[in-house]
């Protein structure tokens, strides 16, 4: 399996899951506000938490009604959750873009933050990850700026009801540092220190002119996805007893209703239908780069146009086969890149107009917070009966 990060290229073969393709994480942005049919440019100031970096405001706004109980046999919602790696604004506008589109088609997304993007690089010796050098990280350092641009728009996307979950810190997917070594206690020293980037950015930055983002982290982490969607099964121990609902780290996964795996949900990247590939492609923008460009992020301009459709095409089929059979959620992961012209930021806007159409009845563009909130309400039996529907499979009513 191999991925991206903004200084190029690193990679690690992980058997079946890196056949199907690969997955990856970067940065990007600037700010506006707003989301989801909800009420932009709301403020939020709350009692500070810490040294101010965060504040208790109250109960998250803009989030949906309760969950309901589906009665036996009762055809369930069509879930989506689209979801971002990384989650930094760095100049080119993508953090708000898609924000804004979340508004316009009443959807909530999950932004899964890598800590150090609110860390300046002046203080990168903070930074202890395991098995790896001090200070030491696969992806960049942001500057000043664009950690302010990042504060900004994750604070608005929180009040516009978005979740914020964690994509850890240094992103090592290689060697013998890689992230698929570690110990049940080394994932648990990376997320505190992930948990303390955000709670303490306030002091490692010295910025004084931004307000605090607007949630008690240590509550608002519930999940998030590994580097390379590797180590999961040592990171499950410690998510667990830290209280995390789920994990979205499994690669190739089927498009059948979830699990848990050790009590936490478990929310895969999804096997989708891809052109002529088989096994089809993992839900994610940089499987189908892979897949197109090989190991290049600027493949010929040519054939951006084809590329695009076939992205498009890709999220759009993942979607249908699951509305249209036994409705399983479908999860998509994404990255702010302008990856071969930035064409996989168009092929899922066009995917999450084609999902919003007034067309698609009962279809809900959740983050995997609140599809946690859904799951738990339910009854055990009902959702065990989903499972038993398989990929394509029509949803027949019967249990």
């Amino acid at each position: 399996m191999r991925e991206f990060s903004r200084r190029g290229i690193f990679g690690l073969g992980v058997g079946a899951a890196a056949a199907l393709s690969v997955a990856g994480c970067s940065p990007s942005g600037s700010s506006d506000s707003g989301k989801v049919g909800t009420k932009p440019g709301k403020t939020a100031k709350g009692k500070p938490i810490g040294d101010g970096s965060t504040a208790y405001t109250g109960k998250q706004p803009n989030q949906p009604p309760a969950p309901e109980k589906l009665k036996p046999g009762q055809k369930p919602p069509q879930f989506v959750v689209f979801s971002w790696d990384g989650a930094a604004e760095v100049g080119n506008g993508l953090f708000p873009r898609f924000r804004k589109l979340a508004r316009d088609h009443n959807a909530s997304m999950t932004f899964f933050l890598s800590g150090l993007y609110l860390l300046p690089e002046s203080k990168k010796r903070l930074y202890r990850p395991p098995n790896n050098p001090v200070g030491a990280a696969d992806i960049d350092y942001l500057t000043d700026d664009h950690i302010k641009e990042t504060l900004k728009n994750l604070r608005a996307a929180w009040l516009e009801g978005h979740e914020i979950g964690t994509h850890f810190n240094g992103h090592f997917c290689g060697g013998t540092g890689s992230v698929a070594n570690w110990t049940p206690a080394q994932w648990d020293s990376e997320i505190e220190q992930a948990m303390d980037f955000v709670t303490k950015w306030r002091t490692n930055t010295g910025f004084t002119d931004l307000e605090p983002l607007p949630f008690d982290y240590s509550k608002e982490l519930v999940g998030g996805r590994t580097p390379c969607l590797l180590g999961q099964e040592n990171l499950l121990p410690t998510a667990r007893k830290r209280g995390w609902r789920y994990d979205a780290s499994s690669p190739g996964g089927l498009q059948v209703w979830p699990t848990k795996k050790q009590g936490i949900w478990d929310f895969p990247l999804q096997s989708i239908p891809f052109g002529n590939l088989p096994s089809g492609v993992l839900s994610m923008d940089y499987n189908m780069l892979y897949n197109q460009s090989k190991n290049s992020t600027k493949g010929p301009p040519a054939n951006y146009p084809r590329w695009r459709k076939q992205a498009a095409d890709a999220y759009i089929a993942g979607f249908q086969r699951a509305y249209e059979t036994n409705r399983a959620p479908l999860f998509v992961g994404n990255h702010f890149e302008q990856w071969n012209g930035g064409i996989y930021m168009d092929a899922v806007e066009e995917a999450i107009k084609h999902i919003a159409d007034e067309k698609h009845k009962d279809v809900r563009m959740v983050s995997f917070r609140q599809l946690c909130d859904w799951l738990d309400a339910q009854d055990p039996q009902v959702l065990a009966n989903l499972r038993q529907i398989g990929v394509g499979q029509q949803f027949t009513g019967r249990g």
